[in-house]
């Protein structure tokens, strides 16, 4: 079990580890903002696989770059992640609607109807993403760094759910599971990233640790 051990407040409310909050009055509205959080692994993995197969139909692009721009979209999706969190979902000029866009997860941390974005959030993202890269890139190597960007979404929310309701047994996996339980429970304002606390290091958002959260053993 994840030992919470410091903050216990998120913003002037009280953090329930056990409970489920709620976005929506209307029953049927509000079914739509839970997933499970499997969903974009099933979801998104034929989408990245479905972009490189593509791409090698297509013909135009060598293997070399169609690795490299797969690549260099994770890469890409690891700063976007980062950047995401830290100054969209943590931005606090409206609260109501940082309550409901990720306040609410915070302050249910463990609902764990919440721990991904549902397929229609992650859409809105997705589909200017895919213009966005092709208009840049051209039809064969926007398409690579298309799927790379895909394939670094899978990864961050399946690491996100997992890190909230999964055990981590290796040693990396630990590390990534402290450093989030870390973000919830001590320093809200810092560690923003999930699948990799790179640009927390390289934007200096990595405070030194305050005590031990996580999971030991």
């Amino acid at each position: 079990m994840t030992q919470l051990t410091q903050k216990r407040t998120y913003l002037g409310q009280d953090v329930d580890v056990r409970g489920k909050g709620r976005q929506f009055k209307s029953d049927f509205l509000e079914q739509f903002s839970h997933c499970h959080g499997l969903v974009p692994l099933f979801l998104y993995t034929p989408v990245a696989i479905a972009a490189v197969v593509l791409v090698l139909v297509d013909g135009h692009v060598g293997v070399g770059s169609l690795v490299g721009l797969f690549a260099a979209g994770v890469f890409f999706w690891t700063f976007f992640e980062y950047w995401m969190h830290r100054e969209f979902f943590h931005w606090q000029l409206f609260p109501k609607m940082h309550y409901f866009l990720h306040g609410i997860h915070h302050v249910y941390p463990n609902d764990k109807g919440r721990q991904v974005m549902p397929p229609g959030a992650s859409l809105a993202v997705a589909i200017p993403m895919y213009f966005v890269c092709t208009a840049i890139f051209g039809y064969g190597l926007g398409m690579a760094f298309f799927g790379g960007f895909v394939a670094g979404y899978v990864w961050y929310d399946t690491t996100h759910f997992w890190t909230h309701v999964g055990k981590a047994k290796s040693r990396y996996g630990k590390f990534l599971k402290r450093h989030h339980m870390r973000h919830h429970f001590q320093s809200y304002e810092a560690r923003f990233g999930v699948s990799t606390p790179m640009w927390d290091w390289v934007f200096r958002t990595l405070p030194k640790d305050e005590g031990d959260t996580g999971e030991r053993g």
